[in-house]
């Protein structure tokens, strides 16, 4: 059971994502008998899952994008001479970590802002190689 004292220091520390599941971590560690180690990996996890999921939030909102927009969605039938494989490897953001350039070349109309910017930006805001400004280019 958690108690106002422990709450009240959770607080202090700014442990918000800790202090929605320590209730449930506690019964789970009562219950299974989990080694004192287990249990507080359990509630750092916690923590850095609800931290991750707020900076991402952050990074989405800051980038301030017109719409969503995923390469599940792509119509890759609107243009076949795109090549679906090459599209899903830019999506991972390798060549970001590689410190390498992309540059997608051809006339308007043809999918480029899609395939190259649109449907990548979800990825690199994860990776955190997005700027803010990038989506208002």
């Amino acid at each position: 059971m958690m108690t106002n004292t422990l709450k009240q220091h959770v607080q202090n520390l700014h442990l918000s994502g800790l202090l929605t599941s320590l209730e449930l971590r506690l019964q789970e560690a009562e219950a299974n008998r989990l080694p004192y180690a287990q249990f507080l990996e359990l509630l750092l996890q916690d923590e850095i899952n609800v931290r991750d999921q707020r900076m991402l939030a952050r990074r989405r909102k800051s980038a301030d994008f017109r719409e969503p927009r995923s390469l599940e969605n792509f119509d890759f039938s609107f243009n076949p001479s795109i090549n679906r494989a090459q599209i899903y490897e830019l999506a991972t953001s390798h060549f970001v970590r590689q410190h390498r350039d992309v540059l997608l070349v051809g006339p308007p109309g043809v999918g480029k802002s899609l395939a190259g910017f649109d449907s990548t930006a979800d990825n690199r805001i994860e990776v955190g190689t997005i700027k803010a400004a990038e989506s208002r280019a």
